[in-house]
């Protein structure tokens, strides 16, 4: 026997596709035959068309949850798939705030265990194989299932490229209605906000800057912003300047933040604790400018500048001002 069926958890924003979800869609269908997509929010139907473009050949809606977060009455109908008959062999879930509530009710309602900050996937036979990065990603373990089906695996954003099948529409199908919710499911989105930006976003950008302790002061990371600007990338931060109030979490790139993989990442006074390298390491250029030679950061990086980042960096915007 081989794995047959996969389900992707298709998180939205905006009426599309997620980029995580994308890319389980992507990875799940070099994995298994049948690929198929659980969707929510009323917009199922509107997203067929790019579900079905990168290989899902169903979307089960579970419909518009009335202002109510995700993780019950989602999970619940995923487990009233699971119970009508229609049991994957696994299903992937992006390891975002709403996908790992999901997970966990899931987990719970099918009472089965979920795999969780997995970096790779690969079937092997009857299994599927979920890689982990271990001591702040230095080393990679690999495990795998060993009980009853379905296999729920939560996974980390960009550890797979999104790429179309360049197949049809996928068919909408609605979920069972989700019952027994009880108590549970009784808070409410009152109002959404959305934090203001400029540019790409920074999990999707082709450039990113990203400033660290060496910076200073919050006052200079505005140099971070202007290189960033001038390169059409997003600034990013390392979690020491977040958790010194400097800047925004989500601007945080690492272990605990986001997980970035651009073409370029320009490390501007980070060290390269390990919890950020896990955040940046799968860039395809990484330039590093620190005054200390003996930095971390050098040991991933394909240019190093040693250099104090007061002095490097309005030399690079002064030359891509002159360029422009």
């Amino acid at each position: 026997m081989s794995i047959e069926k996969i389900w992707v958890l298709a998180e939205s924003a905006d009426g599309a596709p997620l980029s995580t979800s994308l890319e389980l869609l992507t990875q799940a269908r070099s994995m298994a035959p049948t690929v198929e997509a659980v969707a929510w929010g009323g917009g199922a139907s509107d997203m067929a068309a790019a579900l079905g473009d990168y290989g899902a050949t169903t979307v089960y809606d579970v419909g518009d949850l009335g202002g109510a977060l995700p993780g019950v009455p989602v999970a619940a109908a995923i487990a009233g798939l699971v119970a009508s008959g229609n049991k994957p062999d696994a299903v992937l879930v992006p390891a975002t705030y709403d996908g790992r509530d999901i997970a966990g009710r899931l987990s719970a309602r099918l009472d089965l265990p979920v795999i969780t900050n997995v970096v790779g996937l690969s079937a092997d036979g009857e299994d599927l194989l979920s890689q982990h990065g271990i001591f702040g990603g230095s080393q990679v373990a690999t495990a795998r299932f060993s009980g009853e089906k379905p296999w729920l695996f939560v996974v980390r954003a960009k550890s797979f490229t999104a790429v179309p099948a360049g197949s049809g529409s996928a068919q909408v199908q609605a979920a069972p209605a989700p019952s027994d919710l009880g108590s549970s499911n009784s808070a409410k989105v009152l109002d959404h906000h959305v934090e203001e930006r400029t540019g790409p976003k920074l999990d999707e950008a082709e450039v990113v800057v990203s400033g660290g302790r060496g910076l200073g002061s919050a006052e200079n990371y505005a140099m971070v912003e202007e290189l960033a600007k001038l390169l059409k990338g997003a600034a990013g931060a390392s979690r020491a300047i977040v958790d010194a109030g400097w800047v925004p979490y989500s601007h945080q790139v690492g272990q605990t933040g986001k997980t970035v993989k651009p073409t370029l990442y320009l490390a501007c006074g980070i060290s390269g604790a390990t919890q950020h390298l896990v955040g940046m390491k799968g860039a395809k250029n990484i330039v590093a400018i620190n005054k200390d030679q003996d930095a971390p950061i050098f040991s991933v990086a394909d240019l190093g500048i040693v250099g104090d980042v007061h002095k490097v960096i309005p030399k690079l915007i002064e030359a891509l001002k002159a360029r422009a």
